[in-house]
């Protein structure tokens, strides 16, 4: 079965939802007036499932696995910004945790991706959803 749309793939879902969290994170009233961490997280985040979404539409599996692998990289990016969310206080540690631990599954789940993807065989070829 063929995935039609990036909407459809469980990673860009998980993105779209870690993006929301960074998003209601930065409104927070100390936050969101540290102008340059808060944008440098949000467009981060934004980073990852927009990359996840033009590696999907550019057609071929080669490409999808470049533009993973940039998002993947923003997974790192925004795992520490949070770090230093922490050091400034505004975001407590338990917080924190929870969310560098979803922002490493995610990583995860985006190297499960590029793996299958380079396993699948199918380099030139539209990806498709295993069975």
């Amino acid at each position: 079965m063929a995935v039609k749309r990036f909407e459809d793939l469980e990673v860009w879902k998980e993105a779209r939802r870690l993006t929301y969290e960074i998003y209601q994170l930065t409104k927070r009233e100390n936050f969101c007036k540290d102008f340059a961490l808060c944008g440098q997280i949000q467009r981060a985040a934004i980073s990852i499932m927009s990359n996840i979404a033009e590696g999907f539409e550019r057609g071929g599996n080669q490409e999808l696995s470049q533009f993973l692998y940039i998002a993947k990289g923003s997974c790192g990016e925004v795992r520490s910004q949070i770090y230093v969310a922490v050091d400034q206080r505004y975001v407590d540690q338990e917080k924190a945790e929870r969310l560098t631990n979803s922002f490493n599954r995610l990583s995860s789940m985006i190297s499960n991706l590029i793996t299958y993807l380079r396993t699948s065989g199918m380099k030139g070829e539209k990806f498709k959803k295993p069975m």
